[in-house]
């Protein structure tokens, strides 16, 4: 069941925590024609004219990567640039364990946003949510920064603290927060059972997800005898993605078979699909995936092959919308090229890129008192220079995306408890596999 792929990464956002990726070593080249050379003439002509005048002397690998950054920016939300310490922060990111502040942000409007904290990290223990601009980095403006180098000020040395200028929708000044950096040691799944249901909550696709899932499901149905299992909830709520060839396994061990997704480049002999195979860890049990404008990409490669094969009912609001794959193109000691180079589409051949995942059953998180008027919605749509979905429209993508903190008060879990438990019945529950319409 476990595939061994190339290091395929689709996530939501360049920041805090891994984000979406192949990793390839070959380029095949193709032949510029005369007007690029001239162009590219003009560029060294800029560059010794900056080196050369500009009133103080600039560095010259600053410069270049600058260049690059702003040529990438031009493409999409997604394409980036990575010096070498980028580059094997991402590796080290990928393997589940990290050292910062636990937040997933991106760019905009010359502010940081804060896309979402992750679980149990410093970020998420001081306060910090969804929708946040951080406007300052111990006392620095962000206005004038690049993403990555708000980034990198943002990581330091384990226990060395960080102040944070928040700006918050709703909030009668900036809100200033002090932060003790610390190892980010990501439990990619976290399982607990309720009664007679086994909940999953897989907070993001690293390494190590498909072995936790594994390892909770096994849990789980030691802890309830089958007779009295109602099935399984999927969280992929808040999850902002990672590494493909987890997405693909974690919908296969929910599945017997059909395509999982499918990759497809700006050329057709650049399609890839990967296929389901027997062998269900859930048995057949009845599943419920949660997701909401925090699902993101692996999360809503997941929730759409679970969707469209019938093997779950999907439950929440619509989901971010990130639909694209990048591709990490390793440059030696120079870093790496995160470069978008295809989208990925949900077994029926639907692209849900800049429309989401719409849920069958749509269930509204209430927001709490203290947060109405403060929590944006996120989404791919709403991204500057994003790549327009084939199915897009005004509607775009995205919801909010919260969870509450209490099970208690999570409107959507119990929604979801409800109907595996029989209290509540919805034609799109239970799902059924019988009726999906499988591809050839």
């Amino acid at each position: 069941m476990i595939r061994r792929t190339s290091l395929v990464l689709v996530g939501a956002l360049m920041g805090a925590a891994a984000t979406g990726v192949v990793y390839s070593s070959i380029v095949p080249a193709v032949a510029a024609n005369a007007s690029t050379y001239r162009e590219l003439s003009i560029f060294g002509d800029v560059f010794e004219r900056v080196r050369a005048q500009y009133v103080t002397p600039p560095q010259d690998d600053k410069l270049i990567e600058n260049a690059i950054n702003g040529m990438l920016s031009s493409l999409d939300p997604h394409s980036s640039y990575m010096n070498s310490t980028d580059a094997e922060d991402m590796r080290t990111q990928t393997k589940g364990e990290f050292g910062g502040l636990g937040i997933e942000v991106t760019m905009e409007d010359d502010l940081v946003k804060v896309t979402s904290p992750i679980d149990d990290t410093p970020a998420a223990k001081a306060g910090v949510l969804a929708g946040d601009f951080i406007s300052k980095i111990d006392g620095q403006d962000v206005r004038g920064l690049k993403l990555e180098e708000a980034v990198d000020k943002m990581r330091g040395a384990v226990g060395k603290p960080i102040k944070l200028t928040i700006l918050r929708k709703g909030a009668e000044k900036p809100i200033e927060l002090t932060i003790i950096r610390d190892i980010i040691a990501v439990r990619a799944v976290k399982f607990r059972v309720e009664g007679d249901v086994g909940y999953l909550r897989v907070i993001s696709f690293t390494e190590k997800t498909y072995d936790d899932l594994k390892n909770g499901i096994e849990k789980i149905k030691a802890q309830v005898p089958a007779d009295k299992l109602k099935g399984f909830v999927l969280d992929l709520r808040l999850n902002p993605g990672g590494l493909l060839d987890q997405a693909i396994n974690v919908s296969d061990a929910f599945l017997e078979r059909g395509e999982v997704v499918s990759t497809r480049g700006r050329n057709p002999d650049e399609t890839r699909r990967f296929n389901a195979t027997a062998g269900d860890l859930t048995d057949g049990k009845p599943v419920i995936v949660l997701v909401n404008g925090g699902s993101a990409s692996a999360s809503e490669i997941v929730a759409g092959a679970l969707q469209d094969l019938k093997r779950a009912t999907v439950l929440g609001t619509r989901s971010f919308g990130k639909g694209s794959v990048q591709t990490i193109i390793p440059l030696g000691e120079a870093g790496a090229l995160r470069l978008t180079t295809a989208l990925y589409y949900t077994p029926s051949g639907k692209s849900i890129q800049g429309t989401g995942i719409s849920p069958d059953i749509k269930v509204e998180q209430p927001l709490p008192p203290e947060l109405l008027g403060k929590v944006e919605t996120t989404s791919e749509s709403s991204l500057r220079g994003h790549i327009k979905g084939q199915n897009e429209s005004e509607e775009g993508s995205g919801s909010v995306a919260y969870v509450p903190p209490e099970a208690k008060d999570d409107l959507q879990l119990n929604y979801a408890l409800d109907l595996l438990r029989g209290k509540k019945s919805d034609p799109a529950f239970p799902a059924n596999p019988e009726k999906a319409e499988l591809k050839p």
